[in-house]
């Protein structure tokens, strides 16, 4: 900094400003250090200005599978509120290993970020509680806390089963079949739970169980071949896929097999993703709060690294059903 001082021809405490406070150096000064800075090459140390401060300007965000757009989507969010509020965003994506997600809570928390946004495919917050007790705020993503004490934004998963299997029974299918695994996954089970309360409810449908972790379009292409495998009589007349990538996956292989959709079997995804409802045939799905998701993480976690005791520690939002020609066979997007 006193190089680049002496090169611009300011205080050290300018360039300092510069730095740290912009708004209090003149547009003349600033352009002087701007060039001084690129002429010298200096690169500021935020690594020794954090431990002088004894915080950092950085969150970390842990997805379990960042090509899945749904969490895409949400590091969108938490980016855009992030950037918002001046920090910065650390993005890992654990690839659903349990090893991975420790590695990174060990590298985000020895690295003293501010706050980690935890999005687990497995039960995670024992592992949190440690990571808090000392020091490092955390709020769990995608899945509501069983703890008063652990901080959480989450769908209504029961909620958005219940919309995807009363669709599909109120459209007359009797058939159905619910795609997705592992159920011991508390958002999966949910949502199998949501559907299995619409179907009693109805009492004219039945609900099979296809388990398929592998929750790609992959697994929804291996899922489909399951049901090919049967009789067209014992196959089911509506699917509820877990997500939206298992539903286009078996879209896909039913269409290509001469299986016509809606009229044979209605299709009902869950997340609507971008690409469900760029399909061919758009794709019916139950739609979370894309916009609002990342934001309300973020928020949360900044009530939590402020630990402002009086704060709601767990938000939990409403999906909705859009419905479009997979299960209907028109083209409308009408959200229920």
């Amino acid at each position: 900094m006193r190089d680049v001082a002496a090169q611009a021809g300011v205080a050290v405490g300018t360039v300092s400003h510069y730095l740290n406070h912009p708004g209090k150096v003149s547009p003349e000064k600033a352009a002087r250090i701007r060039q001084a800075i690129d002429a010298l090459g200096f690169v500021p140390n935020n690594a020794g200005r954090q431990l002088r401060l004894g915080r950092s300007s950085a969150i970390a965000y842990i997805a379990p599978d960042v090509s899945n757009p749904f969490f895409s989507s949400i590091a969108e969010g938490v980016e855009q509120r992030a950037s918002q509020l001046n920090l910065v965003v650390f993005l890992a994506n654990s690839h659903r290993s349990r090893e991975r997600e420790n590695t990174y809570l060990d590298v985000f928390e020895q690295n003293r970020v501010r706050g980690m946004l935890v999005a687990s495919h497995e039960p995670i917050e024992d592992r949190l509680l440690r990571v808090r007790a000392r020091g490092t705020p955390c709020v769990l993503v995608g899945q509501a806390a069983m703890s008063d004490e652990q901080a959480s934004v989450s769908i209504d998963d029961v909620s958005g089963g219940r919309l995807a299997g009363t669709h599909l029974a109120e459209l007359g299918r009797r058939r159905l079949a619910f795609v997705g695994g592992p159920l011991n996954i508390r958002q999966i089970g949910d949502r199998l739970s949501g559907a299995s309360a619409a179907v009693r409810d109805h009492g004219l449908a039945t609900l099979e169980v296809i388990d398929m972790p592998d929750r790609t379009v992959r697994g929804g292409r291996e899922a489909a071949r399951l049901v090919l495998e049967r009789p067209a009589d014992s196959r089911p007349d509506g699917i509820f896929a877990s997500n939206d990538l298992l539903a286009l996956g078996m879209m896909q292989v039913l269409i290509s097999e001469g299986v016509r959709v809606p009229d044979d079997v209605a299709i009902v995804g869950y997340d609507d993703i971008e690409f469900g409802e760029a399909s061919l045939i758009p794709l019916t799905s139950v739609k979370p709060p894309h916009e609002t998701f990342g934001f309300a993480a973020v928020d949360l976690l900044v009530d939590e690294i402020a630990d402002r005791g009086d704060h709601p520690r767990h938000r939990v939002f409403e999906p909705q059903l859009v419905v479009r020609a997979s299960t209907t066979g028109g083209a409308a997007g009408a959200a229920w």
